[in-house]
C-alpha cells in the first residue's frame, strides 16, 4: 500500500461539502468584464504624441513588444490608436516615405473605446464587427488601459483551464 494513503475515518464525513461550480470559482463568460481582463492584466499602457513621426512609434512599438499604441494630447487625453496595420497600410501606400510622416497621419482618430464594466462578449463582438484587435478603456474619461483580443483570449484560456483543474479535483477527490 503507498504510504499516502489513509484509510476512511469517522471524521472523514464531518467536512463541509463542496460544489464544484460557484459564482466566485467560475465566472460565465457572458459576465465577464472588461475590469476582470484589467485585473489580470494590469493598466500599464504606452502612449505617444500625434505630432512624432512613424519611426519613432516603430520603435515604441518594438520596444515594447505591442501592437498598437495610444495617441494622446499634451493633456494626457485620447486623441487616436495607431496599430501595426496601420503602419503596414501606409508603407505599401508610400514605399520609403512611410517613416518621417507623423503619427497624426496615419491614427485612427477618436477610436472606439470600452469601461470597465463593459462585458467582454460585448467588447469582443465589437473589436471582431469593426475590424479592430485593440480597444482603449476608460475610467471616467480617463484612460484606464488597453485590452487587445489576444488579451481576452487569453483570460478565457486560464479560466477554462481553472475550471479544468477543479473538475479534475472534483473527480480524483
Amino acid at each position: 500500500m503507498p504510504a499516502s494513503y489513509q484509510p476512511h475515518t469517522r471524521g472523514d464525513d464531518d467536512h463541509e461539502k463542496t460544489h464544484s461550480q460557484s459564482i466566485e470559482t467560475n465566472l460565465s463568460a457572458a459576465e465577464a468584464t472588461v475590469g476582470h481582463v484589467m485585473e489580470k492584466k494590469g493598466r500599464d499602457v504606452h502612449t505617444i504624441g500625434p505630432d512624432e513621426t512613424i519611426g519613432h512609434a516603430v520603435e515604441v512599438l518594438r520596444d515594447k513588444r505591442i501592437g498598437a499604441v495610444l495617441v494622446t494630447d499634451a493633456a494626457g487625453h485620447l486623441v487616436g490608436i495607431l496599430s501595426e496595420r496601420d503602419i503596414v497600410r501606409r508603407l505599401a501606400d508610400t514605399p520609403g516615405r512611410t517613416l518621417p510622416q507623423t503619427v497624426a497621419e496615419l491614427m485612427t482618430a477618436d477610436p472606439q473605446t470600452c469601461t470597465l464594466d463593459e462585458t467582454l462578449v460585448r467588447a469582443l463582438r465589437r473589436m471582431t464587427d469593426g475590424r479592430f484587435r485593440h480597444l482603449p478603456v476608460l475610467e471616467d474619461g480617463e484612460i484606464a488601459g488597453m485590452i487587445s483580443i489576444g488579451d481576452v483570449v487569453n483570460y478565457r484560456l486560464t479560466a477554462l483551464e481553472y475550471e479544468a483543474l477543479k473538475l479534475k479535483q472534483l473527480i480524483v477527490g
